[in-house]
């Protein structure tokens, strides 16, 4: 690789970092920060589902037989 290719690669990460910090900026002092973390918003989303409840008592299963 060329000095002259190592400059443009290194421009280009410079300016793809740039855009980066940008972006994180602009996403920590918007109201997304306000809204629910993640598990929050999916507490209770497998509730009454029979296939959730299998799952539950195979792992339950497989956990007493592997003590």
């Amino acid at each position: 690789m060329t000095s002259q290719q190592i400059e443009q690669r290194l421009i280009t990460l410079e300016q793809d970092i740039a855009q980066i910090k940008v972006l994180l900026q602009l996403s920590q002092s918007s109201p997304v920060q306000a809204q629910k973390k993640w598990w929050e918003k999916i507490v209770g989303s497998a509730a009454d589902d029979p296939t959730f409840d299998e799952a539950e008592r195979l792992g339950r299963e497989w956990r007493r037989t592997a003590e």
